[in-house]
């Protein structure tokens, strides 16, 4: 069985981390060049840096911030955030990128999943997927979770299987920021149904969280960013205690 891995997310507005709720009220959370070597040099299994606003503000990812980041680390390290063609994402790469997530650009363009996993492999392409549950299911998000679509969570995380998604990065806004635990029923599902790793994020507030979303979520992975950001989780602690829950973690 493979590792379960640990995850934390650098959000990036305006080229410094920012941490919200529910996708709104953010707040500073620190330099992302410092906490991305910080986390490397904790023992985090990989780094996720997502550029929240470019697809709204219709911008590329800020590649020297990239650059930067990549150079203080020596861990997998995943870039999102206005990515819309192949030259992004070869851009990307140059940086020091070893894979991207597209979310925003999939829904709009889903054979932008097709293109990545053939020009780059499957590996390259992380698929994140934000969705808010609703009294009419599992709805997706473009935008940074600015608008609604009629796309529906397990429908469309099945579709970026199979046209060749390395990965899925799903982040339920209703747990985002809440620290009350991951939507397991929800990841318990995508795990159950697709063929590809799925990625937990939104709800981390305690280290059981992550444990529960490993055991009752089947999640491949757990990010999280403000209970890292902020110092109430320390990874290596967390790690160990992980580890005495019987759960295949890399120490």
């Amino acid at each position: 069985m493979l590792a379960k891995r640990i995850i934390p997310c650098l959000d990036i507005k305006d080229g410094q981390t920012v941490k919200g709720t529910n996708f709104i009220h953010l707040r500073q959370a620190g330099d992302p060049v410092e906490l991305g070597r910080i986390y490397s040099e904790q023992g985090a299994d990989e780094l996720v840096f997502l550029d929240i606003t470019a697809s709204h503000e219709e911008r590329k990812t800020f590649t020297d911030l990239v650059k930067r980041v990549a150079e203080n680390i020596s861990i997998p390290f995943t870039v999102g955030g206005g990515i819309n063609e192949l030259s992004d994402v070869n851009r990307l790469l140059e940086a020091g990128a070893d894979k991207v997530s597209i979310n925003s650009s999939a829904i709009r363009h889903p054979h932008l999943i097709d293109e990545i996993a053939f020009h780059f492999g499957s590996q390259v392409c992380v698929v994140a997927i934000d969705a808010r549950q609703t009294e009419a299911g599992w709805k997706c998000y473009l935008n940074g979770g600015r608008i609604e679509t009629d796309k529906d969570l397990f429908s469309w995380a099945t579709e970026c299987n199979d046209r060749g998604a390395g990965e899925i990065l799903f982040t339920s806004m209703n747990h985002d920021g809440v620290k009350n635990g991951y939507a397991n029923d929800a990841l318990a599902i995508l795990s159950e149904t697709l063929t590809i790793p799925v990625i937990a994020s939104g709800g981390a507030g305690k280290p059981e969280h992550f444990r529960d979303t490993f055991e009752k979520g089947n999640a491949d992975a757990a990010l999280a960013a403000s209970v890292f950001h902020f110092g109430e989780i320390k990874i290596p602690e967390l790690k160990q205690y992980l580890c005495g829950c019987n759960i295949n973690i890399r120490l």
